[in-house]
């Protein structure tokens, strides 16, 4: 019985962990077929959003029976980066719609969020710390980019697990719901980003992820106005500038 489901409403794209008797925590078998799920996602030409929803609970965290064990060859068999890793880099917008508990490897996953939004009852934070261990799913890279490195150490050393409003005021979640609405939510914002430009909206996911990366402050500079100038051979912006000149809206198709 499959514990991740697809779920596709027209453009957009639903992943979901199947697992409420264990509040939704992650598994090594759950990673794999969330993985098959993303690469269809990412086959799929014509989904323009994708949103990461599971319901009462995101993830509670790692399944620690299934890790207790574990010698250091077995951790890294163990590992969600890979999966982890193609949900981040997809060229489409992805929202996580965080209610309940998202912990751990739960929380890691909705990092790779482009836009997060949590119910106010939303439990969240990286307690590995009090398991002998540390985030292993990028948690301690992609953490201290979204809100700095000091709140981000203060949050994986400590382990205290936050609310959803801690999580707003440091910059770890963009907007808090209530919690009956998350995915309505989440649902109204990637039905707004669907119908924005597809290949810009690429270039500027692929632009903004190049300048974090890059040290260089001007070589970030110059990678912008180049991707910027290829937007140009595009026949989206031929539609949405000239739909803009003619009091329309543009309708593109993505080429």
């Amino acid at each position: 019985m499959a514990q991740v489901l697809l779920k596709k409403e027209e453009n957009i794209a639903i992943i979901r962990v199947d697992r409420p008797e264990a509040l939704n925590a992650l598994s090594r078998s759950i990673i794999d077929e969330m993985d098959e799920l993303v690469e269809e996602v990412m086959r799929d030409k014509d989904i323009r959003c994708l949103i990461l929803h599971s319901e009462k609970n995101f993830a509670a965290g790692a399944d620690i029976k299934k890790m207790v064990e574990c010698n250091e060859e077995e951790a890294r068999a163990f590992l969600f980066s890979p999966t982890y890793n193609k949900i981040a880099d997809l060229s489409i917008p992805v929202i996580a719609a965080i209610e309940g508990y998202a912990l751990g490897g739960g929380m890691e996953l909705a990092m790779t969020a482009d836009i997060r939004i949590a119910g106010e009852s939303a439990k969240m934070g990286f307690p590995e710390i009090t398991l002998g261990i540390m985030p292993g799913a990028g948690g301690t890279i992609r953490v201290p980019r979204i809100i700095g490195e000091a709140r981000a150490k203060e949050l994986i050393f400590t382990g205290d697990v936050i609310t959803a409003e801690k999580a707003l005021s440091m910059g770890l979640v963009n907007r808090v719901s209530d919690d009956e609405h998350v995915f309505d939510e989440a649902m109204k914002l990637a039905k707004k980003l669907a119908k924005r430009a597809p290949i810009a909206m690429a270039m500027a996911k692929k632009t903004i992820k190049a300048g974090q990366e890059e040290q260089s402050h001007t070589k970030g500079i110059e990678i912008e106005a180049d991707n910027w100038a290829k937007l140009f051979t595009t026949q989206d912006q031929k539609e949405g500038m000239r739909a803009f000149l003619e009091k329309r809206k543009p309708d593109f198709q993505n080429k």
